[in-house]
């Protein structure tokens, strides 16, 4: 370290200790300064400082602690003491909303890294929306054949057209949520991802669950 930088030690840590306002070691200031000046100008310049009646030194367990002399600052009256208490008890409760904040996006985050990958999210849709159309075709053949089937076998069919339809509305539903949750996160339209993909909806053919 040159001896032209360590001279500016001095004004710099009184400077330092004037703002903070609170004990150092010498240590501390060292790092602090993120040593910006060796450890022996550092001491030195302590020792000027305290010799000067600048700041104050006190040894606590044989360690020696530094800070600006405090006559320096004006007097502070018990409803400024409050008032600078409620502040801290302000702050110190926004903090802790802050915080619970960033626990709650964390959690978030982490969810949907574990979560389908847009990748993933797309090829599901695409297998469902397939599943979709064929029992729809299923569910025209059935209805066009009715008057051929006996009554027993129209019993079966109908109990599976109507475990289909609740099938094509709870997977619609899934398709619907993936394709939401895509979205979110896609740069582009509706209408452009599922051009993208190459998803026909129920809506686009002019087909809707039937009743059960």
């Amino acid at each position: 370290m040159s001896k032209s930088k360590d001279a500016g030690a001095v004004p710099a840590i009184l400077d330092y200790l004037r703002k903070q306002n609170r004990p150092y070691s010498a240590v501390d200031i060292l790092n602090n300064l993120h040593k910006e000046y060796g450890k022996t100008a550092v001491v030195k310049a302590l020792d000027t400082l305290v010799a000067e009646g600048k700041i104050k030194s006190k040894t606590y367990n044989k360690q020696v602690v530094y800070v600006t002399d405090q006559s320096q600052f004006p007097d502070v009256n018990d409803t400024e003491l409050k008032s600078m208490e409620s502040k801290v008890v302000a702050m110190t409760q926004k903090l802790k909303e802050s915080s619970d904040v960033v626990r709650q996006l964390d959690s978030e985050l982490q969810a949907l890294c574990s979560s389908l990958t847009t990748d993933e999210a797309k090829s599901q849709v695409i297998q469902l929306t397939k599943e979709c159309g064929q029992l729809e075709e299923k569910l025209k053949s059935l209805k066009s054949n009715v008057s051929t089937v006996s009554p027993k076998e129209r019993e079966l069919i109908l109990k599976s057209r109507s475990t289909n339809v609740k099938e094509w509305r709870k997977r619609k539903r899934i398709c619907t949520d993936m394709m939401s949750a895509i979205l979110e996160g896609y740069p582009k339209s509706k209408k452009e991802f599922l051009e993208e993909v190459g998803v026909e909806t129920d809506e686009s053919l002019g087909l809707k669950p039937p009743d059960l």
